[in-house]
């Protein structure tokens, strides 16, 4: 408790009473493997060396919620030179396992970040890992985005390039600036790199329509590299940039925010077209104060959603009428599609038997989840193990497999019965 009054009396003095909400699970890097009996150990970044709290992972590599302090919410609801968020450092220990060390993990008032750690097997001299997150880039000082053209030509160059808009299972993120050949490189679930980028371009406590309209600008951003290959046809191996010149902010082991999480898993198909124009239109943004640009302001975007605006119309309001939300077909990576209608209680057929059989499957990492029979009726046990899915993976426990759910299944299913995951 003491330790908490002095990390809390190093933030502004007008959030005595200001909290946000905490979860960290856990799993391996090799494989998807959660790591229970992780020891968490959690400290102010100004004073690491005070611990808050110490926690440890249940049998799904997860810790329980927690609350911390945090600077008052209006902070980040406008530009502001004090920082609205408070930063922690977590130390995780298991045994078998090189120690895993995120500094300045972010949290805002009222909104409850998910940090997720993969940790290594333990090796020889092996050594710690330690995870920098940077300031927010709201907050900290970052290269403008240099300008280019919304749609891309499209000539033929003799490499390939896609006749229809594809979700990909996984892009590429390169770590630095595109010639910058000493940086690595990182293969990154699609979901998880909007999710990441997101939290790293826009405050979780905006309005959600603004949420969604700069969700689903990242998301086209993103959409028309993949779509383009628009580094591989200049001779790169990787899909993105994390630099914020060439591409958009995304860090390595960075925290998200709940409420971003929960709305890219049912957008995350969508990107923005124009009429005639079959790729995914490469939509440029910016703060809108430190830098302006001729695409979305992202502060302008927090106060159109204040004024009551949709996502559609904020994006309508930076781009023009001609602009609309559209929605790929084909997502990657999945062994299949959702059957386009939710799954409850009393659903019977061939989707139903492939959901048990996922779920079985995940449940052999996941003990926690009750096994079911593969009969393709979706009876009361079906909908607990769903609901019990549901509650370790972040989503509403409604017991329903909604779309949101029906790939996050397909997601797990695909990590845990793989050997190892590329990069």
């Amino acid at each position: 408790m003491r330790d908490s009054i002095i990390q809390a009396a190093q933030l502004p003095a007008t959030n005595e009473a200001s909290t946000g909400e905490l979860r960290i699970s856990v799993i391996s890097s090799i494989a998807y493997i959660p790591i229970p009996g992780a020891t968490v150990t959690i400290s102010y970044t100004g004073d690491p060396e005070s611990p808050v709290m110490t926690l440890t992972t249940d049998i799904s590599g997860e810790t329980q919620v927690v609350d911390l302090p945090a600077p008052p919410v209006e902070l980040s609801l406008s530009p502001s030179e004090i920082q609205p968020y408070s930063e922690y450092n977590i130390l995780v220990e298991a045994e078998g396992y090189e120690p895993v060390l995120v500094t300045g993990s972010e949290i805002l008032s009222g909104e409850r970040s998910l940090q997720p750690i993969r940790m290594n097997p333990l090796e020889t001299g092996g050594q710690e890992e330690v995870v920098v997150i940077p300031a927010h880039t709201l907050f900290g000082d970052y290269p403008p985005k240099i300008p280019e053209e919304e749609i891309k030509p499209m000539a033929e160059t003799g490499e390939i390039v896609l006749s229809r808009v594809v979700i990909p299972e996984y892009v590429i993120v390169h770590d630095g600036v595109p010639a910058d050949s000493t940086a690595p490189n990182y293969w990154v679930r699609y979901k998880d790199y909007i999710k990441n980028v997101a939290s790293c371009e826009v405050y979780s406590t905006w309005p959600e329509s603004t949420l969604y309209a700069n969700i689903l600008v990242i998301m086209s951003f993103t959409l028309n590299r993949v779509y383009t290959e628009w580094y591989r046809n200049q001779g790169y191996d990787f899909t993105i940039t994390s630099s914020t010149a060439y591409d958009q902010k995304w860090v390595y082991g960075r925290n998200i925010f709940e409420n971003i999480d929960r709305l890219v898993d049912n957008v995350f198909a969508n990107y923005l077209s124009r009429p005639g124009v079959r790729q995914p239109i490469f939509t440029s943004y910016c703060d809108g104060r430190r830098v302006t640009c001729s695409g979305l302001s992202q502060w302008g975007s927090k106060y159109l959603g204040d004024e009551g605006y949709s996502a559609i119309e904020i994006l309508r309001y930076y781009y023009g009428n001609d602009m609309y939300i559209n929605t790929a077909q084909i997502v990657s990576g999945v062994p299949s599609s959702w059957p386009g209608y939710n799954l409850t209680e009393g659903s019977s057929g061939e989707k139903v038997r492939q959901l048990q059989i996922q779920l079985n499957r995940i449940a052999r990492n996941y003990p926690a989840l009750p096994t079911v029979m593969a009969d393709g009726v979706y009876g009361p046990r079906t909908a607990e193990a769903v609901r019990t899915f549901q509650g370790i993976f972040n989503l509403p426990q409604t017991g329903v497999t909604d779309y949101a759910t029906w790939y996050e299944i397909s997601d797990i299913y695909v990590g845990v019965s793989r050997i190892s995951e590329p990069g």
